[in-house]
């Protein structure tokens, strides 16, 4: 703790930012993986596999103590795992299902789960800034993906199902993680949750079957991307993000990944924002912005 004392907690924002930006611009690219056949199980195997065995070539050269794990922790360690091979798939089952804009918004209602874990077993008191954040928070991703256009009722089931358990899955990693730090580095954290998330894709479907599937070198950059940006950085810039600013602020922040993922489309595919839409925009980061400055008069204090 001391030495994440001596780092400005904006830093903590920055991190939970940038893998915003990098989850958003996978969310595309995962998209057109899928309309070239590949599927969200492949797409999950491969993305897992290529990052748990480039952390471990990193970590081992590099700190080889760190992959080092108590023989009593192997189990919560192999949990998060667990979770983030379900986070993921959750996810891309719902964007090969409904619109990648209902998969978002659905994925970013896990503030609301990390919220209610913080205030019923962690005892931590809601103040008026988180809830407001909170609410800001939902209420503008609502609006920046066009909620008020989306039909959730009438939506294919299975993929507003998938949706909501990728929002639960990707507040238990925000909340496991945090607790597994208080002992290990995160990028330890990282490596072994991809690592037994790997695992686990290779043994439900046939092992590296998917290193078969992308055609062509616009594919298998797109495969790389999302495995190195998309998880390797993305996962370790949050996580480390988590020690920083706590799981709640740091899953309202990741709410930013929506504007990013307008920003993309507007930018690449000429794709233009209604007014509510931008508006929502506004909302996200305010909110955002509102959590960072309560949280530094805190700190001065």
């Amino acid at each position: 703790m001391s030495e994440l004392a001596k780092v400005p907690i904006r830093l903590g924002y920055f991190y939970v930012m940038l893998a915003a930006v990098f989850w958003a611009a996978s969310g595309s690219a995962a998209k057109f993986l899928f309309n070239g056949g590949m599927s969200p199980a492949q797409l999950v195997q491969i993305r897992t596999t290529i990052a748990a065995i480039l952390l471990a070539i990193w970590i081992g050269s590099r700190s080889p103590s760190d992959l080092i794990v108590l023989r009593r922790d192997i189990w919560k360690i192999v949990l998060l795992g667990i979770v983030i091979a379900a986070t993921q798939f959750t996810y891309y089952f719902a964007i090969s299902k409904i619109q990648v804009a209902a998969a978002i918004l659905l994925q970013y209602q896990a503030p609301v789960f990390v919220a209610i874990y913080a205030l019923v077993f962690m005892r931590e008191r809601l103040t008026g800034t988180i809830l407001v954040s909170l609410t800001g928070a939902i209420l503008g991703c609502y609006l920046l993906v066009g909620g008020y256009k989306l039909d959730l009722l009438h939506m294919n089931r299975a993929g507003v199902i998938g949706g909501l358990a990728s929002a639960l899955c990707f507040a238990w990693y925000s909340v496991g993680s945090a607790a597994a730090m208080r002992r290990y580095r995160s990028w330890t954290v990282v490596f072994y949750s991809l690592l037994t998330a790997a695992v686990i894709w290779n043994m439900l479907i046939p092992p590296f079957e998917a290193f078969s599937q992308p055609r062509g070198l616009a594919q298998w950059w797109w495969v790389l991307f999302i495995s190195v940006f998309g998880t390797v950085l993305a996962f370790g810039l949050y996580t480390r993000g988590i020690q920083m600013i706590r799981p709640t602020h740091a899953s309202i922040t990741a709410t930013l990944e929506p504007i990013t993922a307008g920003l993309f489309a507007f930018l690449f595919l000429k794709e233009s924002m209604e007014p509510l839409q931008l508006m929502g925009a506004v909302v996200v980061v305010a909110a955002v912005l509102l959590l960072q400055l309560k949280r530094d008069k805190t700190q001065q204090a």
